[in-house]
């Protein structure tokens, strides 16, 4: 029996149609993936779905009933939880109590043990092990991503959206990750699992929808296709591109740190003698498993956090008193942030409001200390030609493009400024294969103008890609550095455990 119809449903934003008639059917009791490019109109279906959108046409059954899905609320009321990438849990708060919040109900009788008791029998229940006590911030990732799960079993769902969940999970979180959701399943849930990792979708569905622009293209049983075949219909034809990276030819040390130490945002020790280079024409990887120092070193680097000791060096000139406009200006420092919603961008502001905002008040975009709006439109039409970003206009505001779209903005942004050294900083977080090869493809790019590169993220697979050098951090040191012909899922593996490299000098 479906769970779950979907007819003709039809969604625009500013004149953009970013669902074009869709038809799903989702049967009861099974894991299925809905997988296409970005942009292809996945997380507007599902936000309909939850009730954070309205179709603007088309009809929703649920469990055999027509149903209208007014809010968030209104979906949990139907049986309908959805689990966003961007965890919604409140870091200061325990598991039980982000796990009661807003549950209805409760009022002046809420008994926090008798919750307690039950979310640790459901947690036990289906093998999450979490200590409802436990505070959210002391939780790793995949710990947060149960409690997740438990807030929307404890409302009872049955239909259950999870989008795009692993993005900020290591390969063993994710591993343990998927067999929940094969838990979920046998418990007799109904799954609908949104990815852009094709490893991922076979490991764990029963049925795959493919979409691409705003249409649902087929549906078929996982067991009668295969990777290629579903690569092939996301991204409309028949070949799958890769990205040709040409022999290593480096020159001088351009970014330097030496010997760095910073705080969190706790005050705890993130970095504890960190010393890493980049030199001409190369691209140096930085990979660990999530909150190992990482974001707090792209930080000091590019001035957003203050070194707590140790210096950075651009050309040979100490730039660790500069402040991060400095950086950008008199260090040619340019800088792609892990969040593109919070950091990379201004969501309410259009297009060419958003691909001037690091020169805005500089010769080619101002006159007089006016913004020339006329050369900025000019400017921001020609990138999005460049590099493929597809939207209507330079006028459409920047929340409505894909996650995809938004990341090519950033690094057309970001390269039109001619650096001399480009920080990335998980890159490819939420992106398709499509979106995948663009963004590698334009940092090749960069390396073969001779620009220094550093390359930070988890996904162990694109670093091995694309970096000439690859640097390991764990507990805030960097355990080893391998060149590339070196490095292997193993050898990485290890480093990445916390096994220091008798050759770990950067």
């Amino acid at each position: 029996m479906p769970a779950l119809k979907l007819r003709q449903i039809v969604k625009s934003f500013d004149g953009f149609r970013a669902l074009d008639g869709v038809d799903l059917a989702v049967q009861a009791g099974t894991v299925h993936a809905i997988i296409g490019e970005n942009g292809a109109g996945k997380t507007t279906l599902m936000n309909i779905l939850y009730g954070l959108y309205q179709p603007d046409e088309g009809m929703i059954e649920f469990q055999e009933k027509p149903v209208t899905i007014p809010s968030p609320r209104g979906a949990s009321d139907l049986g309908i939880g959805m689990i966003h990438q961007h965890f919604m849990l409140v870091d200061t708060l325990t598991v039980v109590e982000n796990i009661v919040l807003g549950l209805r109900g409760q009022g002046m009788s809420l008994n926090l043990r008798e919750h307690e008791k039950r979310i640790a029998e459901m947690s036990a229940r289906f093998g999450f092990n979490i200590d409802p006590r436990a505070e959210i911030w002391r939780l790793p990732m995949g710990m947060r991503q149960r409690v997740e799960i438990l807030k929307v079993l404890y409302r009872e769902a049955d239909l259950i959206i999870l989008d795009e969940p692993t993005s900020i999970l290591t390969p063993l979180e994710i591993e343990g990750f998927l067999e929940n959701v094969k838990s979920l399943r046998d418990a007799g849930k109904t799954i609908l699992f949104i990815t852009h990792k094709l490893d991922e979708v076979f490991a764990a569905s029963d049925r795959i929808s493919v979409m691409r622009r705003g249409k649902v293209l087929n549906t078929t049983d996982a067991k009668d296709t295969d990777a290629r075949r579903i690569a092939c219909a996301m991204v409309g034809h028949d070949r799958i591109l890769t990205v040709e990276r040409m022999p290593h030819r480096a020159g001088k040390p351009v970014l330097v740190g030496r010997g760095l130490h910073a705080r969190d945002n706790r005050g705890l020790e993130a970095l504890r003698g960190v010393s890493v280079s980049v030199r001409e024409g190369e691209i140096h990887g930085i990979i660990g498993v999530d909150g190992n120092g990482q974001a707090e070193l792209a930080e000091v680097l590019t001035g957003m956090r203050s070194a707590t000791g140790g210096l950075v060096e651009i050309d040979g000139r100490d730039i660790t008193a500069d402040d991060p406009e400095t950086r950008r200006r008199s260090s040619r420092l340019a800088f792609v942030p892990e969040d593109r919603h919070t950091t990379g961008l201004v969501l309410e502001y259009p297009l060419w409001k958003n691909a001037i905002l690091r020169d805005f008040g500089t010769a080619r975009f101002s006159r007089a200390g006016v913004v020339d709006r006329r050369r900025a439109v000019e400017a921001t039409s020609e990138w999005i030609s460049a590099y493929d970003v597809r939207t209507q206009s330079p006028y459409q505001k920047a929340r409505f493009l894909s996650g995809g779209n938004q990341q090519k903005l950033i690094f057309a942004r970001e390269i039109e400024s001619e650096p001399r050294v480009l920080i990335v900083m998980q890159p490819c977080k939420g992106l398709d294969v499509g979106a995948i090869e663009a963004v590698h493809r334009t940092i090749l790019e960069q390396r073969e103008r001779g620009g220094a590169i550093l390359y930070i993220s988890t996904e162990l697979d694109h670093v091995l890609a694309v970096c000439d050098r690859i640097s390991v951090m764990c507990g805030g040191v960097v355990t080893g550095t391998l060149e590339a012909h070196e490095a292997t899922a193993e050898t990485i593996g290890v480093l990445m455990g916390g096994t220091m490299s008798k050759a770990s000098a950067c």
